[in-house]
């Protein structure tokens, strides 16, 4: 594209050019007129008569050759040097013997100039993938908090006060250990998210086991049901339960496609554990509960502001946005 400044536009060199080539103008003179260089005019008159009118437009600056360039042995090397060990673009140029500029423009042009760029574990760059349409592909796991006893935890009241918390309320409930220590229990908190609009869906359960995840699982998909979203696969760790014939049996009669991440590998469920963080610090921790009944009655206010009120750092909007923006039934 010609820009703001530039003596002729594709269409006014296409003028320039039928004036020489086809009028009989001399260059000199049709150059005068343009108030260009008969040597710009005779250049676009040889380009006419070679290309026609395709040859009036802008081509590429790049050069056809850059002897300068570095080698492709030298960026790969460099390359090797960020992703094992994580060197800086002056250390590598130290061990290369190269200007620190030019590893950084390396780096920068194979898109690591950043570790944050880098997978930690593999080194390599990192590949974000998102399902294309709501329902695709929905993420399922399951994340644990401590019951806060009557009149606050330690993180709020203190470990002295909340130690007497906690022994007041297992001697109302009864409830103690093996070694007669205070036990409030666990809250399993079952949360479902789907892939493409991050919408979230949790329940607080009891336990983990087989059946209680297949029942959640059940009533998430007609959670999104009701919203116009039918549910194609659903991703889960290796856990028993989602290991188990019962959950493999159960995504059958749903119709949907179970898939199990890698082992040892939580990132490939990445988009569900940082919900569980945003989960922790937006209501689990987020302030003063006198009881957990009172942080159990919080979750479904928190979870109607994270899908309807909060701006997704991803989608740059809330998360119902996007389903909201879909026609009825297009992703039926």
């Amino acid at each position: 594209m010609s820009h703001a400044n530039a003596a002729l536009t594709p269409r006014a060199r296409l003028r320039l050019a039928r004036l020489i080539v086809d009028d009989g103008w001399p260059p000199s003179v049709a150059a005068k007129m343009f108030m260009i260089s008969p040597v710009t005019a005779r250049k676009w008159a040889s380009r006419f008569r070679s290309e026609g009118a395709a040859g009036m437009g802008d081509r590429s600056s790049r050069p056809r050759s850059m002897p300068a360039k570095t080698p492709p042995a030298v960026v790969k090397r460099i390359v090797n040097a960020r992703w094992r060990r994580r060197l800086g673009p002056v250390q590598i140029a130290g061990e290369l013997g190269l200007a620190p500029s030019t590893v950084h423009a390396v780096l920068k042009r194979c898109r690591i100039n950043r570790l944050s760029h880098i997978d930690r574990v593999t080194g390599e760059p990192i590949r974000r993938h998102e399902h294309d349409h709501p329902g695709s592909l929905i993420h399922v796991d399951v994340t644990k908090f401590g019951n806060i006893p009557d009149g606050g935890g330690w993180r709020f009241v203190g470990r002295v006060q909340g130690e007497r918390n906690r022994e007041a309320t297992a001697a109302r409930t009864k409830s103690r250990n093996h070694r007669y220590e205070p036990r409030l229990g666990t809250a399993f908190v079952h949360t479902v998210i789907d892939d493409h609009y991050r919408v979230a869906y949790a329940e607080i359960c009891a336990d983990e086991r087989a059946e209680t995840a297949i029942g959640v699982l059940r009533r998430a998909v007609t959670w999104f049901a009701d919203r116009g979203v039918a549910v194609e696969r659903v991703l889960s760790d290796n856990g028993s339960a989602c290991k188990s014939y019962a959950w493999r049996d159960a995504c059958a009669d749903l119709g949907i496609t179970a898939k199990n991440t890698r082992p040892y590998r939580p990132q490939t469920n990445g988009k569900i554990e940082r919900f569980h963080r945003t989960l922790a610090d937006g209501w689990a921790y987020a302030r003063f509960y006198e009881s957990e009944a009172e942080r159990r009655a919080a979750l479904p206010g928190w979870l109607h502001i994270q899908n309807h009120r909060r701006h997704h750092s991803t989608i740059g909007a809330p998360p119902i946005s996007r389903i909201d923006n879909n026609l009825p039934g297009h992703h039926n």
